[in-house]
């Protein structure tokens, strides 16, 4: 018979298994108690719909029983799809040839392990599994009547759920997961259970799932690097001069204005793949913004307080320190929604020093935001408020959270398996270290920004903002600029990020990098890793799918590019500057005090 089950799988030891079993149950237990503790002490769970989920999915179930032979002929279909999985099982176990009704897409990790296609009991769970999920996702995108965001929002959670069910999260449908429990007569899940109630610890009582070894890392000594020194501070923010390594560099300087949702290091993780250290050799100085880790001292912290006490302090501090009256600019997704609204007060009060400005990954147009606009609707903003109220600042796990969610499989049950199923501890690496240091928000900023754009789309309607008092209108806005951004970005969707170039009255130069919101940005060259696209027609396109049509793949890095567009406006070349030399004093080596402030402190 073809496809027989591995024999060689170790049967376990009926001892050690035993005692695995009594560790399993204590730890359980204990489990158990110490949740229902720490609810208690926190006043019980709270509100239990706070993103309004249940009133989506009723307002749904209504409008599918209103046409009851539409859910009927739903069912069938589902029947027939089991009725011709059981048929091709039963052929393959008859030792027949058959062709999977249902597989994988590119990408899914979840069912890597050869026994998901090579033993007939796991390869049915896994197409059931894949029928059933996309049947449910199918069903619920077919329900008429939905308002736009309603639809949405039961389309996101209803994959939630399909994720989370997945036969890959659970023992006896995992075959990695039995067979390392069989071999290891369970001290796998003893080992799980360990982490869980470490994860839980460092939680605080929230589930708290280690992505990387937190201790394998540390910035300053083996992640942000390169030398620098702070040259200016304020209550929001801390300003790097890197050092140059060119003898020579360009007049204008380029100041980085990360978001402050993450720290600014993933543009500076390591020296390999640094895009700071890479822009200072290519012979520019290079100054970032180094965000505050903001706690209740700071609540009243506004948008327009990063706008004054953030990028347009770093401007001054930067033409100070190079003693010119000219730069360049780059704001990097929540930094770069900033930009643009400061580059409009600068238009409004006739500020001309910024000569070319480069988006990364950046959105002002909200009226398509992505799987994010799920999260902002009154009531979920109203939650929010409450949340921050009782703190001073929004934590910084809501929006881990938030942003894990969106890539639940890769970003969250991935480390379940791995961490609590399989016992193993978490891979040391730079990235998921920089993804788990996550950040504050003050209150009044955060829910500015998620009212006035993700909800209301204020930005990009002339005057309907102000800063300080000053009407704004991006239309006003003629500096050249570089927009980026990313073909599989989940935060900020390329056809989001493209409808910029709408706005903006200036010469636009668009370009499109393959991967997302992290590897679409942090591509050095020496990778050679996915590609960019790049449209020289000199035409204006109404949307990103016909400007994609006439655009030309490249192979590699698009840094290059972005090279060869800034150091054309970036002036001559000038005597390279070091930090410390120009009249402003020196504070601290870098990456400077603020990046090393910790959420848990």
């Amino acid at each position: 018979m073809a496809d027989q089950p591995d024999s060689d799988i170790r049967l376990p030891d009926p001892t050690e298994l035993s005692k695995n079993m009594v560790k399993i149950a204590a730890q359980s237990q204990r489990l158990v108690t110490d949740f229902l503790q720490r609810q208690s002490a926190n006043g019980g769970a709270g509100n239990a719909d706070p993103l309004n989920i249940g009133g989506a999915f009723l307002e749904m179930t209504a409008r599918m029983m209103a046409d009851p032979s539409k859910m009927v002929e739903a069912q069938l279909n589902l029947w027939q799809s089991y009725l011709s999985l059981w048929q091709n099982t039963t052929a393959r176990l008859l030792g027949q040839e058959t062709k999977p009704m249902v597989e994988p897409s590119q990408g899914d990790r979840r069912f890597k392990d050869a026994a998901w296609d090579e033993n007939q009991v796991f390869d049915f769970v896994k197409q059931s599994y894949l029928l059933t999920a996309r049947w449910m996702q199918e069903t619920v995108r077919d329900v008429d009547g939905l308002d736009e965001k309603t639809a949405q929002k039961v389309d996101f959670y209803t994959r939630q759920f399909v994720d989370a069910m997945a036969p890959s999260n659970f023992v006896m449908t995992n075959p990695e997961v039995l067979r390392t429990t069989l071999e290891s007569s369970g001290e796998n899940l003893v080992r799980g259970l360990d982490n869980m109630l470490s994860d839980l610890e460092g939680g605080k009582g929230q589930l708290k799932i280690r992505m990387t070894d937190m201790d394998a890392f540390h910035v300053g000594r083996n992640v942000a690097v390169t030398p620098g020194k702070v040259v200016c501070q304020t209550d929001l923010m801390q300003l790097i001069q890197y050092e140059p390594t060119t003898e020579q560099v360009y007049k204008r300087p380029l100041v980085i204005a990360p978001p402050w949702i993450n720290k600014f290091y993933i543009l500076d993780l390591r020296p390999q793949n640094s895009f700071i250290k890479w822009a200072v050799d290519q012979g520019y100085t290079v100054f970032v913004i180094s965000w505050v880790n903001p706690d209740e001292s700071l609540s009243d912290k506004t948008f327009q307080d990063y706008m004054v006490e953030g990028i347009l302090a770093a401007f001054d501090a930067a033409c100070e320190a190079c003693e010119v009256e000219e730069l360049t600019a780059i704001g990097y997704c929540l930094g770069g929604t900033l930009m643009a609204a400061t580059l409009a007060y600068m238009a409004a009060t006739g500020d001309d020093r910024i000569k070319a400005c480069t988006f990364f990954t950046a959105q002002v147009d909200f009226s398509e935001p992505g799987e994010l606009g799920v999260f902002i609707d009154e009531e979920q903003l109203k939650y929010l408020e409450q949340r921050m109220e009782e703190h001073g600042y929004l934590d910084s796990g809501a929006m881990a959270t938030t942003f894990n969610m969106l890539r639940a499989n890769d970003l969250i049950w991935s480390f379940v398996v791995n961490n609590y199923l399989l016992g193993k501890d978490p891979f040391p690496f730079d990235l998921l270290y920089w993804n788990s240091d996550a950040t504050r928000m003050p209150p009044r900023m955060h829910i500015y920004y998620l009212r006035n754009m993700y909800q209301e789309n204020l930005l990009v309607q002339p005057g309907a903002l102000t800063m300080r008092n000053v009407p704004i209108d991006l239309t006003k806005v003629t500096t050249p600029v570089y927009i980026q951004a990313g073909k599989e970005d989940h935060i900020a969707p390329f056809r989001s990020v493209f409808k910029m170039t709408r706005h903006f009255r200036g010469p636009t130069k668009f370009m499109l990098a393959g991967s997302g919101h992290i590897a679409g940005v942090v591509n050095p060259p020496a990778s050679g890793k996915y590609q960019h696209w790049i449209n020289a027609k000199r035409k204006t396109y109404d949307d990103a799918d016909a400007w994609l049509q006439d655009a030309e793949e490249k192979p590699g890095s698009w840094w290059p590019d972005w090279h060869r567009w800034l150091s054309k406006k970036s002036g001559p070349k000038v005597k390279a500057r070091v930090p410390g030399d120009g009249p402003l004093t020196i504070l601290e080596d870098a990456p400077g005090s603020y990046v090393k402030v910790l959420s848990e402190d």
